[in-house]
């Protein structure tokens, strides 16, 4: 049985080689590539075209980009024991021009799970993001966690933080 892989696993071996070997012999490279001045000036076409799409695309990004800001950027939770629900709320507030809308908000690890605005912040007006710290079993001492809220801003991310002293919990 050994001797029968072994020899299909020699042949297929040698077979893609020598398919291989053909493909190379039937491919030929070019020995040099010559710049004329159409291709050249092709060339300077496709860059100018693509460099002003960039600038359409960030100037209509530009156009829709507002400001927030937090009643806070970090929480203590204080001592917590572990396998429980402890929850706080930061509030945003659209401090720009424009609609706010808040497109991610994620969490550093997976006891801690934030929940964001689902409908854009009018100019002056705010909304609450949530974040549920919930410590697994033995996840027991100082934890530092992180929430990263990401949106139609400049900066486009910003970090809150949450901590919590886990301690074990009495049976």
């Amino acid at each position: 049985m050994k001797r029968i892989f072994v020899s299909i696993f020699a042949l297929m071996t040698i077979s893609a080689c020598v398919n291989q070997e053909v493909k190379n012999e039937n491919t030929e490279e070019p020995k040099s590539i010559v710049a004329t001045e159409e291709s050249v000036r092709e060339l300077r076409q496709s860059l100018s075209d693509v460099e002003k799409e960039e600038q359409r695309q960030l100037a209509e990004e530009m156009a829709n980009m507002t400001t927030m800001s937090f009643d806070r950027m970090s929480h203590d939770y204080g001592k917590v024991l572990e396998l429980s629900d402890n929850k706080t709320t930061f509030t945003v507030t659209n401090t720009g021009k424009k609609p706010l809308i808040i497109e991610k908000v994620s969490a550093s690890c997976g006891c801690t799970t934030p929940s964001k605005p689902e409908k854009p912040i009018a100019p002056g007006k705010s909304d609450q993001i949530t974040v549920v710290f919930h410590p697994k079993e033995n996840q027991l001492g100082q934890q530092n966690k992180t929430v990263t809220v990401i949106a139609n801003t400049e900066p486009k991310m910003e970090v809150l933080n949450i901590s919590a002293m886990v301690e074990k919990k009495k049976n």
